[in-house]
């Protein structure tokens, strides 16, 4: 419970009351008009800042699968640092509000004995002071959302409790929306994409129980029965991956490893595949040390490869260059992977990291199940890093990555 003095009644005007609850309305209406999960995500701690006067906020969501708390979101953590931190139920202040299901006022963090400090030593922070509120749905209790350190010669108030609960029971039911709408688009995706190579293995075993079918014509019956086998498993193997980055599901197993040898490495993986095109491959790159997934990093640098290859003339070229890229404050290793291509028209581009999304002009030519650069992009940005792209139609196409290095 919270202890004798731990907040106090708000001055605030009747007036300066309205508007904060009508700033409240508003995002409200936002939240419920996206179901982009990091969009959300992010204007959710942000209002959480400015309604409460803080310095960060967070939000931590209960695992289902193992009822544990995970950050979703911090303001003050890197996402690949949020993958590392498990806050337990017991033993935590974040815990003790979703056990309660109450809010919790900490006036100093220092004295309270619940204050799980492992967050603080892994992201080198120190939390002063803290507000959390539980993040209720209709049926249950999703998760907490915290503002924490309240701004210089101010303290938690009664209003401010009101009103980030208020703020966590909206964010809860526009995330638990977003959740379910996540859910049902991306089965009725998966039953679209599947139906046509299903379709034509039930067309090829009804030819190939005919008893008059040329031996020619069975060959190459079972030959498409063999390929759309193969495409069925990459896509189900895509489904299910996509699926656990969306969910959260997926934990980085972050190291640090030479980005340099890994490109080689990746390199060398492509080289016959390209070699049937005759496609020459150059890699440009200067030694650096990043900080993530070794295996993660591998599927991004294969996955942009496979497409320079699949969408390059024949003789044509790749060149991979890696070089420092600096965001703010923040040195990063930018990674490029050109092609001399068939190119993205403006309108491809603004599309090509929606899931199943292929362009049609290349579509007879290439196969794929259109979700590699969707998770992708999942994997980089779980990363703390960035995707984009230059193209231009008959040139190539170029895409670009950052990843955080170790200093």
């Amino acid at each position: 419970m919270n202890t004798p003095n731990t907040h106090q009644q708000h001055p605030l005007s009747d007036r300066t009351l309205r508007e904060h609850y009508e700033q409240i309305m508003e995002i409200s209406k936002q939240l419920n008009s996206t179901f982009d999960h990091v969009s959300l995500l992010r204007q959710i701690i942000a209002a959480a800042t400015e309604l409460t006067n803080t310095e960060e906020a967070s939000i931590l969501l209960i695992d289902p699968a193992t009822k544990e708390l995970r950050f979703e979101i911090a303001s003050n953590i890197n996402p690949h640092e949020m993958e590392e931190i498990i806050v337990p139920l017991e033993g935590s202040i974040a815990g003790w509000v979703v056990i309660h299901g109450e809010p919790r006022v900490i006036l100093d963090v220092s004295a309270e004995p619940e204050h799980f400090g492992k967050v603080d030593d892994t992201i080198e922070f120190t939390t002063r002071s803290m507000v959390a509120v539980p993040m209720r749905t209709h049926k249950e209790i999703i998760g907490v959302l915290e503002a924490i350190n309240k701004r210089e010669g101010e303290t938690f108030t009664d209003i401010d409790v009101n009103i980030l609960t208020t703020l966590a029971s909206h964010a809860a039911i526009a995330i638990e929306n977003a959740r379910l709408f996540r859910q049902s688009d991306f089965i009725a995706e998966v039953v679209h994409e599947l139906r046509t190579p299903l379709m034509s293995l039930k067309t090829s075993t009804k030819l190939l129980l005919r008893s008059d079918l040329p031996e020619e014509q069975r060959q190459s019956m079972i030959f498409t029965m063999q390929n759309e086998t193969n495409r069925l498993i990459e896509m189900t193997t895509d489904f299910l991956d996509l699926a656990r980055m969306e969910s959260g599901r997926t934990q980085l197993k972050i190291e640090p490893f030479a980005l340099s040898d890994l490109v080689s490495e990746c390199a060398d993986v492509v080289t016959p595949q390209a070699g049937d095109k005759e496609i020459t491959i150059q890699i440009d790159a200067i030694a650096c040390t990043v900080k993530g997934d070794r295996g993660k990093i591998k599927q991004v640098l294969l996955n942009l490869l496979t497409n320079a290859i699949k969408y390059n003339r024949a003789k044509g070229e790749i060149h991979i260059r890696v070089e420092l890229n600096y965001d703010g404050d923040h040195p990063m290793v930018k990674v490029a992977v050109q092609d001399t291509g068939y190119g993205l028209s403006k309108e491809n581009q603004k599309q090509v990291f929606q899931k199943f999304f292929r362009a049609k002009s290349t579509a007879e030519q290439v196969t794929g199940t259109g979700l590699g650069l969707a998770i992708t992009k999942h994997i980089v940005e779980a990363h703390g890093g960035n995707i984009w792209l230059e193209s231009e139609e008959g040139v190539g196409t170029t895409f670009y990555f950052t990843a955080p290095i170790v200093q």
